[in-house]
């Protein structure tokens, strides 16, 4: 059973160019979704996986907001 999201997306998709960008970007998502479960499953926030990793909060919430590139 689809919902009408997915009958537009698969609509969309017919589409060369655009079905090429979603599936570009596509483990882009992946990783940050993995990244964002990883975090959550350990219970960590934001701010203590900073520490944990050196990397700032501010880049790490850039990161999980899809705003920079996580790779």
């Amino acid at each position: 059973m689809s919902n009408k999201f997915e009958d537009f997306l698969a609509d969309q998709l017919k589409d060369p160019k655009l079905n090429k960008e979603y599936y570009d970007l596509e483990s882009k998502y992946a990783l940050i979704e993995s990244i964002i479960l990883a975090r959550k499953e350990k219970n960590l926030s934001q701010k203590e996986l900073s520490e944990l990793t050196g990397i700032p909060q501010s880049d790490l919430s850039k990161i999980e907001n899809g705003d920079a590139n996580p790779s």
